[in-house]
C-alpha cells in the first residue's frame, strides 16, 4: 500500500467515525434535523430488537423524538468500533461497514427524587452501513441489536396522554 492510499484510508476512517459520533450526539441531544441529514435519501434504520420500529430516516426520527421524550438525560457511548471498507462498482472504499458496541444510560424525565443516577440502562451492538456520497459519508443502514437492559427496582413514571 502506498503512503497516499494509507492517508486516504485514514481520512475515510476518521470521516466514518465522525458520522457515528454525530449519530450518537443527534439522538442524545434530540437534534432530529442532524439525525436525518446523516442518512442517504434511501437510508433506513431498524430498532425492532429494542422494542422500536424499522423505517426510513424521517419516520425513525419522528418515532425517536416521541419515544425519547420520556427521558430527560440520554447518553450513548459507542465503543469498540470495527470499520471495514468495501467495494461499490469496483471502486475501493465507496462503502463501509461498522460494528460497534453501545452502552446507553438514560434518566426518566418525571423522576423527582433528585438523583443523578440513570433509571434505565441498555446495551448492545450497532451495525452501520455507510456510503460515500458527493456530500461525504452517509448512513445507508443502521441496525440496533439490543442485548440487555436494566430498569430500576422502582417503577417508571406513568405516561400521560
Amino acid at each position: 500500500m502506498t503512503q497516499r492510499v494509507e492517508v486516504a484510508t485514514l481520512r475515510d476512517r476518521l470521516a466514518v467515525d465522525e458520522v457515528i459520533t454525530d449519530y450518537a450526539v443527534a439522538v442524545d441531544d434530540g437534534d432530529w434535523s442532524l439525525y436525518r441529514s446523516l442518512f442517504t435519501p434511501d437510508g433506513r434504520a431498524d430498532y425492532r430488537s429494542a422494542g422500536g420500529i424499522e423505517g426510513d430516516a424521517g419516520s425513525i426520527a419522528a418515532w425517536l423524538a416521541e419515544s425519547l421524550r420520556l427521558f430527560s438525560m440520554r447518553q450513548h457511548l459507542i465503543v469498540n468500533r470495527r470499520v471495514r471498507f468495501g467495494l461499490l462498482e469496483q471502486d475501493t472504499g465507496d462503502t463501509a461497514r461498522v460494528q460497534a458496541d453501545y452502552l446507553n444510560p438514560m434518566r426518566f424525565a418525571a423522576d423527582g427524587d433528585g438523583s443523578a443516577a440513570p433509571d434505565f440502562v441498555c446495551g448492545g451492538r450497532y451495525a452501520f452501513g455507510l456510503l460515500r456520497t458527493d456530500d461525504g459519508w452517509r448512513l445507508r443502514e443502521v441496525v440496533v441489536q439490543e442485548k440487555w437492559r436494566r430498569l430500576p427496582e422502582r417503577t417508571a413514571p406513568a405516561v400521560i396522554d
